[in-house]
């Protein structure tokens, strides 16, 4: 089994961390106009917007973690990392194509919907079905994962659909995105540990 370096467990930490950072500042700069709850992360990064540069600059941070993530995940199956990359690189452009401060853009919304799927299956993508794998990448976590992620986001469609608590789901899918590859690269760090400890 092929290590993790440790640098790997700080591009991974730092990608939620500057995520819900993003959303929180960027939603103070906005004021009580903007609701969390209802309206979308994409508004915080809308042309225009007060705390546009912040939301920007914190996709962009996001996408580049996830890159470094994959990098660093060696254990991983290669079609995981592969999708764990994409999916930061997706994160990057969507960064670079906000929306506008009115109506909505296909490039942004294809950008979005790129990465989310990306984010989406990579945990089933790397996982490792032999048994000395680490538990965040053994199937059933991996799978369970997965599907959460695809829940969550069927759940922020509908709410988008029917203009209930989009931002809530939304930050509810992305914040499950974002937190997993840390969740994996620690358990990758703790597996070695284990292995070290004499059986009881």
């Amino acid at each position: 089994m092929q290590s993790v370096p440790r640098w790997a467990l700080l591009s991974s930490g730092c990608a939620p961390a500057v995520l819900v950072a993003g959303w929180t500042i960027a939603a103070l700069l906005e004021g009580p106009a903007y609701d969390p709850a209802t309206q979308p992360i994409s508004a915080l990064a809308a042309s225009g917007s007060a705390g546009f540069w912040v939301m920007t600059a914190a996709l962009a941070a996001l996408g580049v973690c996830h890159m470094i993530t994959a990098l660093g995940l060696r254990p991983a199956a290669l079609p995981g990392r592969v999708a764990l990359g994409a999916g930061g690189a997706a994160a990057f452009v969507v960064a670079l194509l906000p929306p506008p401060s009115s109506g909505g853009s296909l490039r942004h919304g294809s950008a979005v919907a790129v990465g989310f799927t990306l984010l989406a299956v990579w945990p089933v993508l790397a996982a490792d079905r032999r048994g000395a794998a680490p538990w965040g990448l053994r199937p059933m976590p991996s799978f369970t994962a997965t599907a959460l992620m695809f829940v969550s986001a069927a759940w922020f469609m509908i709410e988008m659909h029917y203009d209930g608590a989009d931002g809530a789901a939304e930050r509810l899918v992305t914040a499950l995105q974002s937190f997993w590859p840390f969740v994996v690269v620690a358990s990758c760090l703790r597996r070695p540990r284990e292995a070290e400890e004499p059986s009881r």
